[in-house]
């Protein structure tokens, strides 16, 4: 066994198609989506996770920057790959350039099937609201915590049934005041980062070295100012 994966679960539907598509057989290790809410859970679980991992060349890690989550991650014995990206968005788009294009021009809140079947995300927070402050309420909370956006964009990656969550976001972005639109996906990131080259696109440790802050404000200087939360957002989970 020379190289294997850990991958944040989020992005399961759109890391196995790529697995698929390309033939590979690396191992996976998949790390829970809901520790994004504390960045310290989830440098543990990752560094957890590759600390009993032994007799590989290499750890491929599929996850966007995660804040500072993967600041100080190492391995003794293996060199890690990370995608130089902000967040998943850029991974599910195929790159940083069309991450802040549609950031910019679109004001897009994006969803996926692997966000709105994690367990918090933008509907359960109204779910969570409509509990708490019944209809009325939880309308203008949520479009006041959304002002900024004007889209609900869902992300056709491939991955998924598009259909059986189309309707769904559809629904929710009538309710939030948004506009909805589906745009398409893209597994260049996911079959670059499982088949290479591993180029300036990507962030390379060393055994023994860790991911470096200095490494990771690379990646978010390359998306200037962050203009969009991923789906996880601002108002459940921080950022992805």
């Amino acid at each position: 066994m020379s190289t294997v994966i850990v991958a944040c679960h989020t992005i399961e539907d759109e890391l196995n198609l790529a697995i698929r598509e390309t033939r590979v057989t690396h191992p996976v290790f998949w790390i829970d989506s809901k520790l994004h809410v504390k960045p310290e859970n989830l440098r543990e679980q990752v560094q957890g996770t590759i600390s009993r991992i032994t007799n590989v060349s290499a750890i491929l890690l599929a996850f966007g920057c995660c804040g500072t989550g993967l600041v100080g991650i190492k391995s003794e014995t293996a060199q890690l790959i990370l995608p130089k990206v902000e967040d998943c968005i850029s991974l599910l788009l195929g790159s940083e350039e069309r991450r802040r294009t549609m950031a910019r021009e679109s004001a897009s809140y994006f969803l996926t099937r692997g966000w709105l079947e994690s367990e918090n995300n933008l509907q359960t927070e109204y779910d969570y609201c409509m509990r708490k402050f019944g209809p009325e309420r939880t309308v203008r909370v949520m479009r006041t915590m959304l002002k900024h956006y004007r889209h609900l964009t869902l992300i056709d990656t491939g991955g998924y049934n598009i259909d059986l969550y189309r309707r769904r976001t559809e629904e929710l972005a009538t309710t939030l005041g948004l506009s909805h639109q589906v745009v398409e996906g893209s597994q260049r990131f996911f079959r670059k980062l499982l088949l290479g080259p591993w180029d300036e696109e990507f962030i390379i440790a060393r055994p023994g070295e860790s991911i470096t802050l200095d490494a990771l404000l690379e990646s978010n200087m390359q998306g200037q100012t962050r203009e969009q939360t991923t789906g996880f957002s601002q108002l459940s989970q921080g950022q992805g």
